[in-house]
């Protein structure tokens, strides 16, 4: 009876350690996108010093674990299609992944405009009737915190795009989906990966924020003094714990390969929006360099405008926050859907995600697709003072300027002296230049356009459709300079 129970006890044993041997992240998963026309990193976990062969499209590679029983290798660069299988094994374990497809992975990053669910949208409930798109699959990430790096993230999934699966989740990513596998004929497989009301600094790695002064002494303390269980609802904060996010969600499919991310995120860090100057590039970078993909497209939301209209020019930190996006524009593969025209005064999640959806697929069409389309509205040029005009002009006019005015007035330009007080100022197009009328400024120096939380008038556009992005000409300091 002992040697019987002794024996029960060890292939129990044996069982749960083949069991526990062979861990492949969730990323990995039937259903899953792979990234095609680059090399695939494939790893995960197996036995001390253990052979690990991954089988794919009758390729065979072949890995030995480490000492801690981490493995990684490369796969070859495949072109698009599919359905494939791919098997990973060792020894005593293997793993088989069914309905694999080769086309373009993008990355769904930010807070609630990005995860905002597509039941919740204008025409939501139509679109989810026929969301029928079998080459279009969502893998979405559970909320989680962490403050080191993970080895995987407790809940993921991947499934296929259809009315059962899409309601809940990203519209902005779904109707981006549809427009670029409509449009390009390729499978798009969407990592959604967010988290709402978050500050961009719980995306970032704690390696990345040491590098900023605002942020070193806060990465440090939380380090060493910082939660290992999130279970709490008082700890359960992400805007508490720089870096909580990157490590809880982000972290854990890096370095999956991918095509480009998504990102709209910035209405938590308006109130630091110089601030944002430099930790929004220094996020892009400390993604590119863990992920070792290079400058891999990243393309983002430009605030809306929101809340109520003032009847008289001044500052904004949302205006601020648009501005400090805008700069960003300097990093290379970068791109910007500009959405002044599509926000609500009382609501800080504008219901028209199909819009901004549409300007970020003619973003990465000219960025990461390099096809020749117009994917920019106007963007401030130069301007030239003469006498009590002034005349702006503009890069991105695409096939020229549109005033949408019945009488051809253009709205939301403001004109400052010497003296920085802005006054609303007249003004008219004139062929692909916009003609300011500055009356009874003395001495103007400074050009304003929609610069307010919520400039909700502005009607300047070019030909495609593209509204222009705000801007300024001067370099006044602003109401959030030397915020924290």
């Amino acid at each position: 009876m002992m040697r019987k129970i002794v024996l029960i006890a060890a292939l129990f044993l044996l069982i749960f350690q083949v069991e526990a041997a062979l861990k492949i992240p969730k990323v990995f998963a039937d259903h899953m996108v792979l990234q095609r026309g680059q090399e695939i990193p494939v790893w995960g976990e197996a036995d001390p010093r253990q052979w690990v062969n991954v089988n794919f499209q009758g390729k065979r590679y072949r890995v030995r674990a480490d000492r801690e029983g981490k493995w990684m290798l490369r796969m070859d660069a495949y072109p698009q299609g599919g359905p494939f299988t791919l098997s990973i094994d060792t020894k005593n374990d293997s793993k088989v992944f069914e309905n694999v497809m080769m086309g373009d992975v993008w990355l769904l990053g930010g807070q609630s405009n990005m995860e905002w669910a597509l039941k919740n949208t204008n025409n939501g409930e139509d679109s989810i009737k026929t969301a029928k798109h079998p080459d279009i699959r969502l893998f979405e990430v559970g909320r989680n915190l962490s403050l080191e790096p993970i080895d995987d993230v407790p809940e993921a999934q991947w499934s296929v795009c259809s009315p059962e699966t899409v309601e809940n989740f990203s519209a902005i990513g779904y109707y981006f989906a549809r427009r670029i596998q409509t449009d390009l004929d390729v499978p798009i497989g969407l990592l959604d990966i967010n988290w709402g009301g978050t500050l961009s600094e719980a995306w970032t790695s704690a390696e990345a924020l040491m590098s900023h002064e605002d942020f070193r002494e806060r990465v440090v303390t939380n380090q060493t003094e910082g939660p290992t269980d999130f279970s709490d609802p008082e700890v359960r904060k992400p805007n508490l714990w720089p870096s909580s996010l990157y490590y809880g969600m982000l972290e854990p499919v890096i370095p999956f390969a991918i095509k480009g991310a998504l990102w709209y995120q910035g209405e938590s860090n308006a109130g630091r929006a110089y601030q944002y100057r430099e930790i929004f590039p220094l996020l892009i970078t400390d993604w590119r360099d863990k992920w070792g993909q290079g400058d891999f497209p990243f393309l983002w939301v430009q605030l809306a405008n929101f809340r109520q209209p003032k009847d008289e020019p001044g500052d904004s930190d949302w205006a601020e926050l648009r501005e400090a996006q805008s700069m960003t524009l300097s990093l290379p593969n970068t791109g910007q859907a500009v959405i002044i025209d599509k926000g609500e005064a009382d609501d800080i999640h504008p219901r028209d995600k199909w819009t901004v959806g549409e300007r970020l697929a003619k973003a990465a069409k000219k960025i990461a697709y390099g096809m020749d389309v117009v994917y920019s509205g106007p963007t401030f040029k130069s301007m030239e003072i003469q006498g009590d005009q002034i005349r702006i002009s503009f890069d991105h006019i695409g096939s020229g300027l549109m005033v949408k005015d019945k009488y051809g007035y253009v709205k939301g330009f403001a004109v400052a002296g010497a003296d920085k007080k802005f006054h609303w100022v007249k003004g008219y197009q004139d062929g692909n230049q916009i003609v300011l009328e500055t009356g009874d400024i003395a001495d103007p120096v400074a050009v304003r356009y929609a610069w307010a939380d919520n400039p909700d008038d502005v009607n300047l556009y070019n030909k495609e459709g593209l509204p222009a992005n705000p801007f300024r000409t001067d370099e006044w300091q602003g109401i959030t300079y030397g915020k924290k």
